[in-house]
């Protein structure tokens, strides 16, 4: 098996505005291994996100490859691959405002037909929030709503972790905590961790730094 887990081969992505179309990865090329700590920076507008969204599967390049194992991701079924392989955490949570904690993290078992309850809960509880399970979201803080996405991202035991911008929305000191308990559960379960941010502090903490300028990965 190969050391490295995600690359990107020659990515093209163009967005059409009215009746212009603007080119915003220009023949990225990338290569992330098996267990690693990456963060990808750039100025705002330079595809650090659209990056994240192609490398998870939400998005398809216009032109250019994306290989997971390998294996490209038009190869693959993507929304079982997402939801086996890859957890997501987002700036902006994207918790289900209908339902509980346990029941936002337990979402990506209940895809998948399995009843994790129990795991749920063990999450939560490793996060801190074991004894807010039956809070919903308009009931927690930013802080504590982005504890139950980390949760969520964990259900399935991944493989990988996009994480984008996961601080943006939260205070200095709350932005640490989240970023300790990131960087803890993935040393704990091993995965292979890709943020995207535009804080320089944030950066810092990673094994390696990629920098998007000019629609590519300065070298």
């Amino acid at each position: 098996m190969s050391n490295v887990i995600l690359a990107a081969r020659q990515l093209h992505k163009t967005y059409r505005i009215g009746r212009r179309e603007v080119e915003v990865l220009k023949g990225l090329d990338l290569e992330i291994m098996r267990g690693e700590v990456v963060v990808i920076v750039g100025a705002s507008g330079a595809g650090k996100s659209t990056l994240l969204h192609l490398l998870g599967g939400l998005d398809r390049p216009t032109d250019g490859t994306i290989l997971f194992d390998g294996t490209p991701l038009d190869n693959l079924d993507r929304t079982r691959w997402r939801n086996e392989r890859v957890g997501f955490v987002f700036q902006s949570y994207n918790l289900l405002p209908e339902l509980d904690a346990l029941e936002n993290v337990c979402v990506p078992a209940m895809v998948a037909g399995r009843s994790a309850a129990a795991r749920g809960r063990e999450l939560l509880a490793a996060v801190g929030l074991g004894d807010r399970w039956e809070h919903r979201p308009a009931e927690l803080s930013g802080g504590e709503q982005q504890r139950v996405a980390l949760a969520r991202a964990l259900m399935n035991r991944p493989s990988l972790l996009l994480a984008d911008e996961p601080t943006g929305n939260l205070d200095d000191k709350t932005s640490e905590t989240i970023l300790d308990l990131l960087w803890q559960m993935r040393a704990d379960t091993g995965a292979t961790l890709v943020m995207v941010t535009h804080d320089q502090h944030v950066a810092k903490r990673g094994e390696r730094v990629l920098e998007i300028v000019g629609g590519r990965i300065r070298q």
